[in-house]
């Protein structure tokens, strides 16, 4: 019989583990509110993707100068991650510069 240790080297592992961080927020009132540069990146991507699911999150600490952006929409089906993030950068140029 194998001892335990041994057993679990031997036998793949399948969970999956996530892990995500962002910097709390300091100009805003509450965790409902969004910021200015929130607001302006996902209408810009709602007009462009017409998503079905958007979030855009300040993760610079409320400075504006880094943001984390999740989107579905049916305009990424089938294209690569790398097409995916090319269309939203190419969406959100005059924003970025």
């Amino acid at each position: 019989m194998l001892a335990l240790p041994l057993i679990r080297r031997l036998l793949p592992t399948t969970a999956r583990r996530t892990f995500t961080a962002s910097a709390p927020r300091l100009n805003a009132s509450s965790s409902n509110d969004q910021l200015k540069g929130e607001r302006l990146i996902e209408a810009k991507l709602v007009e462009t993707f017409s998503p079905c699911q958007v979030k855009v999150q300040d993760v610079s600490g409320g400075c504006g100068t880094f943001y984390a952006i999740n989107i579905s929409s049916q305009a990424f089906a089938g294209l690569s991650i790398v097409k995916q993030h090319r269309l939203v950068t190419e969406a959100l140029k005059e924003e970025v510069t």
